[in-house]
C-alpha cells in the first residue's frame, strides 16, 4: 500500500483522544487541513462530533475522522448483558497525493490510496472492539494481530472480502468497496475533490448513507 507509515497512523487509541468529551476536542487541526472534510450528508440529523486528525511526518494534516450517531466506549463487542449496541458511523477523509518530498527536505513522503481510508477505517472500528469472552490484558496482542489483519485486507481491494457498493457522493454515485465483519462495516472509495473516503460503523446500515463536504467544520467544535 502506498502510504507513509500507514499514513502517518498508528491504531486508534482505544482509549484517549477520541474517547474525551466533544466539548474538549480542538477543531485546529481540522481547520489546519488543506483539504477538504467529508461527513455524512443531510440526510442524517442526528449528533455529530470531531474525533482527531493524523499528520505525516513533516506535520502536514493528512487525514482525520467526524462521528455520527451515538458515541461509542470501548467494549466487548457483545456489550453489557440487555445493554442495547451503540450506532454510529464515522467517516474518514483521507489527503489524495502521490509520493513528494517532505516540507523539510529530509525525506519521501509516499503517496494516499483508497487502501489508506480502508486501512483507517478498518483500525478505528477495531479500537471501540474486542471479543467479549477476552480478558483485558490479551486485548493488545488481539489489536495488533487484528491491525495487520485489516492491513492486509486493505492492501488486497480487489480480494473475495470486499463487495462493491453504490452511495451518494455531493449528490452524485460513487463506487466503494465495502465488507462487513462481526464487529460492524468498514467502506472506502475516493472523491473528484482530491480525498479519500473511509467509513465504518455498527448498528447503522452502510446501504443507506451518503457523504458531503462538511460546509462548516468549526460548528462540530
Amino acid at each position: 500500500m502506498e502510504t507513509t507509515s500507514r499514513v502517518g497512523a498508528k491504531a486508534p487509541a482505544a482509549e484517549g483522544a477520541q474517547q474525551a468529551p466533544s466539548g474538549r476536542r480542538a477543531v485546529d487541526g481540522y481547520l489546519l487541513a488543506p483539504f477538504p472534510w467529508y461527513g455524512l450528508d443531510e440526510a442524517f440529523t442526528g449528533p455529530r462530533w470531531l474525533m482527531q486528525v493524523g499528520t505525516a511526518a513533516d506535520g502536514a494534516v493528512e487525514h482525520g475522522s467526524i462521528g455520527h450517531g451515538d458515541e461509542p466506549s470501548v467494549r466487548g463487542d457483545a456489550g453489557s448483558a440487555g445493554e442495547p449496541r451503540e450506532k454510529f458511523a464515522v467517516v474518514v477523509t483521507v489527503a489524495a497525493h502521490p509520493s513528494r518530498r517532505s516540507a523539510d527536505g529530509t525525506g519521501l513522503l509516499e503517496a494516499t490510496s483508497v487502501s489508506s481510508a480502508a486501512w483507517l477505517a478498518g483500525v478505528g472500528l477495531l479500537s471501540f472492539t474486542w471479543p467479549g469472552q477476552m480478558d483485558h490484558t490479551l486485548r493488545d496482542d488481539w489489536l495488533d494481530q487484528q491491525t495487520e489483519t485489516a492491513w492486509a485486507l486493505a492492501d488486497d481491494l480487489e480480494g473475495p472480502e470486499w463487495s462493491q457498493l453504490s452511495l451518494p457522493v455531493d449528490g452524485a454515485a460513487a463506487s466503494f468497496y465495502y465488507r462487513e465483519s462481526e464487529f460492524g462495516w468498514v467502506l472506502a472509495g475516493t472523491t473528484e475533490t482530491g480525498v479519500h473516503l473511509g467509513a465504518y460503523g455498527r448498528g447503522m446500515s452502510a446501504y443507506g448513507l451518503g457523504f458531503s463536504v462538511v460546509k462548516d467544520i468549526a460548528a462540530y467544535a
